[in-house]
């Protein structure tokens, strides 16, 4: 493809020897061939590290780097992957290890990024993502992930993520503002990427069109976004107290990073942090600041919990 970016594929891996073949062949399988592979391996222990070193000897130059992750989890690997020193500029696409690209995923990704512009680190900062289709393990019984009807926004990214990890693909200079965040300690890499790009200005591409087949094995660090199901156990991560530490966490992040949020950004925050922490005033103030989930039954839900001071 004369004149197509070079985009670096940017996966994580632990004990995915059970779907790590699949997901290779997708790439290979992709429309747009002009990428190489980084890989941030977690300690794996089963045979994850032997098919990534036959999948170089059979595809030589596609595997770029295989580096050492922290061991910290999913969301410390990612960072590490994303800030590596070594890491060149450019676009990135972001991969799970579990998944199966569609053939066109990159190339739809590079052009909604602007082509060739998707590699000039001078651009304003963007990202897309996509939709992808939820099946089991075997890729059977497939339905499409929700929609996001309201779009992508900086009060929605302080209480939701849309931007899913395993259909990213930032441009190179979203890239090069993810490096000079640095690798903030956060509970979930992707939802922190939502946060620091929208709440820096960059412009975020959400695809209605589906771009992966997403596996649930039970092993998922997270399960698909869909359903009641999902409501039902996100509700009981705001009710264990987990989605009030991951918020608290990812707020502290956001703090260390300020300069490069914009002035609407860092108003909203103060204004935030100055709200009463629950009651009808703290439920006000999300309404003010625009603090909304995708939909209305999710932002009643997040609404009555911010009363409750849960949020």
């Amino acid at each position: 493809m004369s004149g197509a970016p070079h985009v670096r594929i940017l996966m994580c891996t632990c004990n995915g020897a059970p779907w790590l073949e699949a997901q290779l062949a997708s790439f290979v399988a992709q429309t747009h061939g002009a990428w190489s592979l980084w890989v941030s391996d977690d300690g794996s222990t089963d045979a994850t590290r032997s098919l990534l070193e036959a999948f170089d000897r059979a595809r030589p130059g596609r595997i770029e780097r295989i580096v050492e992750g922290p061991r910290a989890g999913s969301a410390a690997n990612y960072m590490h992957l994303l800030c590596h020193p070594d890491l060149p500029p450019g676009p990135v696409a972001l991969s799970d290890q579990d998944d199966v690209w569609m053939a066109d995923k990159l190339a739809r990704a590079i052009a909604a990024l602007g082509g060739p512009r998707a590699a000039d680190s001078a651009a304003q900062p963007a990202a897309w993502g996509a939709r992808w289709i939820v099946t089991d393990e075997h890729l059977s019984n497939p339905r499409p992930s929700t929609r996001f009807p309201r779009g992508p926004s900086f009060g929605n990214a302080l209480v939701q993520n849309v931007l899913s990890g395993h259909s990213a693909t930032l441009n190179a200079a979203a890239l090069a503002l993810v490096r000079r965040a640095g690798p903030q300690p956060v509970a979930h890499h992707d939802w922190w990427l939502y946060q620091l790009l929208a709440g820096s200005g960059a412009d975020l591409v959400l695809d209605e069109a589906p771009a992966l087949y997403y596996r649930q094995h039970g092993r998922n660090v997270l399960g698909a976004n869909r359903g009641w199901s999902a409501m039902l156990a996100r509700l009981g991560q705001v009710r264990g107290g987990s989605f009030t530490d991951w918020t608290r966490t990812h707020r502290v992040a956001l703090g260390r990073v300020a300069p490069l949020l914009t002035p609407a950004a860092r108003g909203l925050l103060a204004a935030l942090d100055a709200a009463p922490p629950r009651g009808l005033g703290r439920i006000r103030a999300f309404r003010r600041l625009g603090l909304v989930r995708q939909t209305r039954t999710g932002t009643a839900l997040l609404h009555l919990l911010a009363g409750q001071g849960r949020i």
